[in-house]
């Protein structure tokens, strides 16, 4: 039967931060077993094959997605087989290759880790490649046929598997390299949890496999751009994950102060950052099929409606969260990780949630629209920025210089997204004043918080502050967000859902009303 996209969403949301919940415990549990430098290493192999799944597979799962649509609108399902082999078939081309390559220690490998011990770390975890590789597109059938809830239960579940494999393994050890170790075997329990289950799901649910056909060009040629923007994201991340240390070694830090330094704010702060993408990452997940379908069937109206009411929450939502963690991430820190100074890379990298949060929303609305060449454009202009900010800024501003290169990086990804987001869409969508005004109004809210962080430090401990503070300004920031019409929620229509089928699908409202819009 289905559902709302509203429903959908809060279904999907509901799963991420759950799946968040346990990511962050089990986060705070590697932080404490392995200590700063142990989940250095664990991140840094971790970037690495994240790199090698971008490659094989990360755009696969959004051109699945988008064909078996195209496949249900044309009446044709009998394709589907042949889409979902072309997607094996192509990520198996290239992630079994990388995952001998590995095994094997070849130097085309070796040259990304200055520390062998991040090596040894990859290679427990490398025969996940080819299998998760297969997931993905598995997951992309997912999408394509809306079994959100589906894909969110096996998310989930996957997450749970790490968590627990990962607590029995570590705990009792004595030394980091065997503490990482058994970490990275966690994570192929994981994988390989994942691909069992959802091939058993997809056979079960009378999904075939057929000769790859007709369907195997248009599904790499639209799955490349997607693939080389996101390699070229885990590039950078592996990039920064090997040059950031190095700098700062380069200007006087030890080696072992180096990874650990970089393990605070990678694997410690950025995380806690990234928060608000659980909510925007499911608003995206469902957004993708909804746009093409309004986009190629001409319903632009209800195209700008769904556009204007995702991208408003997203900034709604990163704007409220930007002012609590920029006054109170040193107690977030000192709570979570008993680490202070992490706490400190929380309160610095807050700005970055806004560009992160609408290069993310808008990211996603593009490839909807088959713009993805042009996202790669973009992003490539964006990346630029970063690597040249850890290049030359940690002689300043040390580990914190990864922090302000990723502002500057989404910052120019978000930019570059909304223009063209503006330029593409029939019926024009009106964000930029929304935008600033309430980045504007994020100024006020500091100040009040700076004040409110005073009075309670002076009487209580780090968690009692960041939980008593938070709470009230959270509450202040609903409040005047709600009084200037900037939560995203106007019109008494709530983002979810989203507009569909040409009506708007009121929540918050005091009477009844439809709005009509052209098809």
């Amino acid at each position: 039967m289905n559902t709302t996209i509203g429903k959908t969403v809060f279904t999907v949301t509901a799963f991420s931060f759950a799946e968040r919940f346990l990511g962050f415990v089990y986060r705070i549990f590697l932080s404490r077993t392995l200590g700063a430098e142990g989940l250095g290493i664990y991140q840094i192999s971790l970037s690495v094959l994240g790199l090698f799944m971008t490659m094989t597979s990360s755009g696969i799962p959004i051109t699945v997605s988008r064909i078996l649509t195209k496949h249900k609108a044309e009446g044709n399902t009998s394709a589907d087989g042949a889409a979902v082999s072309s997607g094996i078939l192509l990520t198996l081309a290239v992630s079994v290759p990388v995952t001998v390559a590995v095994l094997l220690r070849s130097p085309a490998v070796g040259f990304l880790f200055s520390d062998d011990r991040c090596m040894t770390a990859l290679t427990v975890m490398i025969p996940g490649l080819v299998i998760t590789s297969v997931y993905a597109v598995f997951r992309g059938v997912m999408w394509g046929k809306k079994q959100f809830l589906t894909y969110s239960v096996v998310e989930l579940a996957e997450e749970a598997v790490m968590l627990l494999a990962g607590i029995l393994l570590v705990t009792g050890l004595n030394g980091k390299t065997d503490g990482v170790r058994k970490a990275c075997l966690a994570v192929l329990i994981s994988y390989v949890f994942s691909f069992c289950v959802s091939t058993a799901l997809y056979f079960i649910r009378k999904g075939r496999l057929s000769s790859p056909g007709k369907e195997l060009k248009p599904l790499l040629t639209s799955s490349v751009p997607i693939t080389l923007m996101r390699t070229s994201t885990s590039l950078v991340n592996t990039l920064i994950a090997v040059l950031l240390p190095a700098r700062l070694i380069r200007y006087g830090m030890e080696s072992a102060a180096a990874v650990g330094e970089f393990g605070k704010i990678f694997g410690m702060a950025l995380p806690l950052i990234f928060i608000p993408s659980s909510l925007i990452g499911s608003i995206a997940l469902v957004l993708v099929p909804e746009l093409s379908e309004n986009f190629y069937t001409g319903k632009f109206k209800t195209l700008r409606n769904n556009v204007e009411k995702a991208a408003k929450f997203s900034c709604f939502v990163a704007c409220a969260v930007i002012p609590i963690f920029f006054v109170f991430g040193k107690e977030l820190g000192a709570a979570i990780y008993s680490d202070a100074s992490a706490g400190e890379y929380v309160s610095v990298s807050a700005i970055v949630m806004l560009p992160l949060s609408l290069s993310l929303i808008t990211t996603s609305m593009l490839n909807s629209l088959n713009k993805e060449k042009q996202t790669l454009l973009i992003y490539s202009l964006g990346a630029s920025a970063l690597i040249l900010s850890v290049l030359f800024l940690p002689k300043y501003l040390g580990a914190k210089s990864l922090s302000f290169g990723m502002f500057f990086n989404f910052t120019v990804s978000a930019t570059g997204n909304l223009v063209l987001l503006y330029r593409v869409c029939p019926e024009k969508p009106r964000l930029f004043g929304f935008i600033a005004k309430s980045f504007f109004f994020t100024l006020p809210c500091m100040l009040f918080g700076i004040f409110l962080r005073n009075l309670l430090t002076a009487k209580m401990s780090a968690l009692p502050v960041f939980l008593v503070g938070a709470t009230v300004l959270g509450v202040t920031e609903l409040i005047l967000y709600s009084v200037f019409g900037l939560t995203g929620l106007e019109d008494n229509v709530s983002v979810f859902p989203l507009a569909k089928n040409g009506r708007k699908i009121p929540i918050f409202r005091k009477r009844l009303t439809r709005t009509k819009t052209s098809a």
